[in-house]
């Protein structure tokens, strides 16, 4: 397997922590970097001790569910929860971020935003990010906790299924068949500890 970037090393643990989240309409990660350590991360969802929206639906009020706090802000909260400065640090998110990240981003000290996803961009973050001289990238991102099958060679694939047709011919059992071809997935399919 092709070693990751940093930045998708980083935007794939953005992307393992909206798998936390709560809510029903966007899931979303964050992750905040100081020199290429995480320092915090957070996921859209309810106060802690909340009702969740995957609970109770989403609470809306003017479109915006107001249950849910932002990826975003949950991550910069847990730096001043836990005593971590954000101040010139990085920030790597599933989605681009609403306008209030983006102001609590600037405020933060975050001198960097990478994202994945364009969601409801909004020209006045973007203008807010410019004055603020924070850079923002988007890094696309390829999930690459999925395996795909040009992962794995067509001829090896190939060479399988001819053997096994040969064994199922030569009048080996079902059962013993099955137990080759467990192992055979193992091979191709297992995941080291």
């Amino acid at each position: 397997m092709k070693r990751l970037s940093w930045d998708q090393y980083f935007m794939a643990q953005s992307h393992l922590l909206a798998s936390r989240s709560t809510c029903t309409r966007l899931v979303v990660g964050a992750t905040i970097v100081r020199d290429r350590r995480i320092i915090a991360g957070g996921y859209n969802g309810s106060i802690s001790g909340g009702v969740h929206c995957t609970d109770e639906g989403c609470y809306v009020i003017d479109g915006h569910c107001v249950r849910t706090i932002h990826a975003e802000m949950n991550a910069i909260l847990q730096c001043a929860k836990f005593g971590e400065s954000t101040d010139k640090a990085e920030i790597y998110v599933t989605h681009f971020p609403c306008i209030q990240c983006c102001k609590a981003i600037i405020q933060a000290g975050i001198k960097s935003v990478y994202y994945a996803n364009d969601y409801r961009n909004d020209p006045y973050a973007e203008e807010l990010f410019k004055l603020a001289k924070v850079k923002v990238e988007k890094v696309p991102f390829d999930n690459i906790f999925e395996i795909k099958e040009q992962d794995i060679s067509a001829r090896q694939l190939s060479y399988f299924a001819s053997l096994f047709k040969k064994l199922e011919e030569k009048g080996v059992g079902k059962e013993e068949l099955k137990d080759l071809y467990g192992q055979a997935e193992q091979l191709f399919f297992a995941h080291g500890d």
